[in-house]
C-alpha cells in the first residue's frame, strides 16, 4: 500500500484533477443508474401491469431532492402524462427515449473521466521517469562500478513501464468501480434488502480467496522483474563487447548464459499466470453462486403470498446484480495484476531512494577563479575496505604540469579523481587555494575543470554536439576554433557532412586518433583553468599519437595540468613528477632528478626504451 500511495504522490496536484474526476464519475454511474431504474416501467408496459389510473393521476414533486422517492414521483408524473396523451405505445417510445438518453449521456461523462485520467497517467510516468533520471544523475561514480549498467537502465524502462501498465492503468478501476458498485448496492437495498444482505453472503469468502493468491503473486513478480533486468543487463554487454565475443568464439557461452536467464524468466511469468488467470474464475465461480442464491431466494419471494417485490423488479434486481459483479470482477483482477507494478514501484523507488555520496555541504560556497594552486594534504582513500591511497601529501601551482606515473594498479587514476569530487578522500583534505574542495559547490568546482580520458567518451550525435557538449550557445566558430587546436578540423571537413556528421554509438565512426581529438577539442572548448588527462594517449598509434600529443601540448599551454600516463617519454618536460605504488608516494622530482635517483622512474623509463 506504502508504495501504491508514493507512485500515486506523483500526481499531485491531486486538488486539481480529484474534483472533476468525482463530479465526472458520479454523473457517469447516476445515468447508468437511470437505465436500470427505467426498466422497471418499461417491463410493466410490455406485460400490461401498468396501474393507469396511479400512473396519470401522479402529481409533480414540489422541491428537489436527491431521493429514489422523488426521481419515482417526477418519473411517474411524466409516464402518466404520455399515457394519457399517446397511450401505452407512446409511453413504451418514452421509455426507451429516456434509456438511449441516459446511456449516451452516462458514456459521455464516462469519457471524460477516461480523459482525465489518461493526462494524469502520462503525468505520473513523466515524473517518476525524470526522478529516476535525476537521481542517476546524481550518484557518485561508485554507484556505477558495482551496480550493473543493464539493471539501472531495466529500472528506468521496464519497471516504469510496468508500473504504467498495471498500477497506473488500474487508477480507472480502483477509483470508479467502487462508487459504481456501492451505488448499484444502494439501489438493490431500494428494490429488496433482505435479497441484497442475502446476494452478500459469498462475497467475503471469494475475497480471502483471491487475497491469498494476490500475497504469492507480489513475491513472484519481484522475481521476475529482478530477472528480467538481469536479462537488459546481458543485453548490454553483449552489443558492447560484441566485437570480442566474435573473437574468442564465445557466442555458444553467450547464447547459453542467455537462454538460461530467458528460461528462469519464462518460468517465473508461467508461474505468475498461474496465479493471475485464477482470480478470475475464483470471483467468476462465486459470482455464479451468489446470482444462483438471489434466484432462489427471491423465486421464493415471489411465489409467496406476502412478497412485497414484483416480478418487474425481481428481474431488474437480477439484471443490476449482474451488472455489480462486472466492475467487482475488474477490481478483483485489478489487484491481481497491481502486483507486478508494485514489485516494479519498489524496485524503482530503491534507486529513487539512494543518497548521494557526493554533495554539497549545506554551507558549501562557490569556488573563486583559480589563482594560485592545488595541494593535497594528508590524503587516504578506500573503495569500501580496501585502501587505495595512503597520506598523499604535493603541491602544484597554477600553470605547473603535474605528471602521475607508476605500475598499474597504483592508485594514479583515484588521485586524479579526487580533484574533481568524483570520490572525496576518508582522510585528509583536498585544497584549490587553500579551499578544502568539500567546502565548495560541486558545479563551481568542476565548471573550472577539463578531463581527456584514454577511452573517448561520445555520444551517438554529431561531431559539432559532441565539442559544444554542454554549452547550449556554441557558436560554430568557436567549434571550429578549438577543433584546429585539436587537430581534428581536417579530418572534420573531409567527411560528408562535416562539423554534422553523426559519429554513431560511442563515436564507432571515427577512428581511435580521431575520437580523442574529439574528446580534447571537447576540452578546449570549456577552456578551464586546470586539466585532466588520464593516459590520453596511451592506446593510439605512433602517427595518431604524434597528433593527440601536439594537440594536448596546445591544450595545455598556460594551464594547471594534472598527467596520468604510461608512455613517460610525453612527460618529461613535466614540472614535477610522481611516481605512484601501492597507494603511495615513493619517488617525486622532475625527470632529471628522477633519472639520477636510479628508483623506479628510471627503470621504468629503461623498460620503455628497451
Amino acid at each position: 500500500m506504502k508504495t501504491f500511495l508514493r507512485i500515486i504522490s506523483f500526481a499531485r496536484p491531486l486538488g486539481f484533477f480529484v474534483p472533476q474526476y468525482i463530479l465526472f464519475t458520479i454523473l457517469y454511474i447516476i445515468f447508468g443508474l437511470i437505465n436500470f431504474v427505467a426498466l422497471i416501467p418499461l417491463m410493466r408496459v410490455l406485460f400490461n401491469t401498468v396501474d393507469h389510473e396511479k400512473m396519470i393521476n401522479a402529481e409533480l414533486p414540489s422541491a428537489f431532492e436527491l431521493s429514489a422517492s422523488w426521481i419515482e414521483q417526477t418519473f411517474n408524473h411524466y409516464m402518466g402524462q404520455v399515457i394519457l396523451s399517446y397511450g401505452m405505445l407512446g409511453a413504451l417510445q418514452f421509455v426507451c427515449i429516456i434509456i438511449v438518453s441516459s446511456v449516451l449521456i452516462s458514456n459521455l461523462f464516462g469519457y471524460l473521466a477516461g480523459v482525465l485520467l489518461a493526462k494524469v497517467r502520462a503525468n505520473v510516468i513523466q515524473k517518476i521517469r525524470n526522478t529516476v533520471f535525476e537521481k542517476i544523475t546524481l550518484l557518485h561514480l561508485g554507484f556505477f562500478t558495482n551496480e550493473k549498467k543493464g539493471d539501472i537502465t531495466s529500472k528506468l524502462t521496464n519497471d516504469v513501464q510496468q508500473i504504467e501498465s498495471t498500477v497506473v492503468d488500474t487508477l480507472k478501476v480502483l477509483f470508479r468501480d467502487p462508487f459504481q458498485i456501492i451505488a448499484q448496492f444502494a439501489f438493490l437495498f431500494y428494490l429488496s434488502t433482505s435479497l441484497t444482505f442475502y446476494s452478500l453472503i459469498l462475497l467475503p469468502i471469494s475475497g480471502a480467496l483471491i487475497a491469498n493468491i494476490v500475497k504469492k503473486l507480489k513475491r513472484k513478480a519481484t522475481e521476475g522483474q529482478a530477472s528480467l533486468g538481469r536479462i537488459t543487463s546481458i543485453v548490454d554487454e553483449t552489443l558492447s563487447g560484441m566485437r570480442l565475443i566474435k573473437a574468442f568464439t564465445a557466442r555458444p557461452y553467450v547464447v547459453k548464459k542467455f537462454s538460461k536467464e530467458i528460461d528462469s524468466y519464462a518460468k517465473i511469468n508461467v508461474s505468475m499466470a498461474r496465479k493471475t488467470e485464477l482470480a478470475s474464475p475464483v470471483s467468476e465461480f462465486f459470482g455464479a453462486v451468489a446470482i444462483a442464491v438471489v434466484l432462489l431466494i427471491g423465486g421464493s419471494l415471489i411465489l409467496s403470498e406476502n412478497s412485497t417485490l414484483s416480478a418487474e423488479e425481481f428481474i431488474t434486481f437480477i439484471i443490476v446484480f449482474g451488472r455489480v459483479l462486472q466492475p467487482a470482477k475488474s477490481i478483483t483482477n485489478a489487484v491481481s495484476n497491481i502486483q507486478r507494478g508494485l514489485a516494479s514501484g519498489e524496485r524503482v523507488f530503491q534507486l529513487v531512494d539512494l543518497k548521494p555520496e557526493i554533495k554539497d555541504d549545506p554551507n558549501a560556497v562557490p569556488l573563486p577563479p583559480f589563482s594560485k594552486s592545488i595541494k593535497f594534504q594528508n590524503v587516504s582513500f578506500a573503495y569500501d575496505t580496501e585502501r587505495v591511497l595512503k597520506d598523499i601529501n604535493f603541491e602544484v601551482p597554477k600553470g605547473g604540469t603535474l605528471a602521475l606515473v607508476g605500475p598499474s594498479g597504483g592508485g594514479k587514476s583515484t588521485l586524479a579523481d579526487l580533484v574533481p569530487r568524483f570520490y572525496d578522500p576518508i582522510e585528509g583534505k583536498v585544497l584549490i587555494d587553500e579551499m578544502d574542495l568539500c567546502m565548495v559547490t560541486i558545479d563551481s568546482l568542476r565548471s573550472q575543470l577539463g578531463v581527456v580520458t584514454q577511452e573517448s567518451i561520445l555520444f551517438n550525435d554529431s561531431i559539432f554536439n559532441n565539442i559544444a557538449f554542454g554549452m547550449e550557445n556554441a557558436s560554430e566558430e568557436d567549434v571550429i576554433k578549438a577543433a584546429k587546436i585539436a587537430n581534428a578540423h581536417d579530418f572534420i571537413v573531409d567527411m560528408d557532412y562535416g562539423y554534422q556528421t553523426n559519429i554513431g554509438e560511442r563515436g564507432t565512426k571515427l577512428s581511435g586518433g580521431q575520437r580523442q581529438r574529439i574528446s580534447i577539442a571537447r576540452a578546449v572548448m570549456k577552456n578551464p583553468a586546470i586539466l585532466i588527462l588520464d593516459e590520453a594517449t596511451s592506446a593510439l598509434d605512433s602517427e595518431s599519437e604524434k597528433l593527440v600529443q601536439e594537440a594536448l601540448t596546445k591544450l595545455m599551454a598556460n594551464r594547471t595540468s594534472i598527467v596520468i600516463a604510461h608512455r613517460l617519454s610525453t612527460i618529461q618536460h613535466a614540472d614535477k613528477i610522481l611516481v605512484i605504488d601501492k597507494g603511495s608516494i615513493v619517488e617525486d622530482g622532475n625527470h632529471e632528478q628522477l633519472m639520477r635517483s636510479g628508483g623506479i622512474y628510471k627503470k621504468l623509463i629503461e623498460l620503455q626504451n628497451f
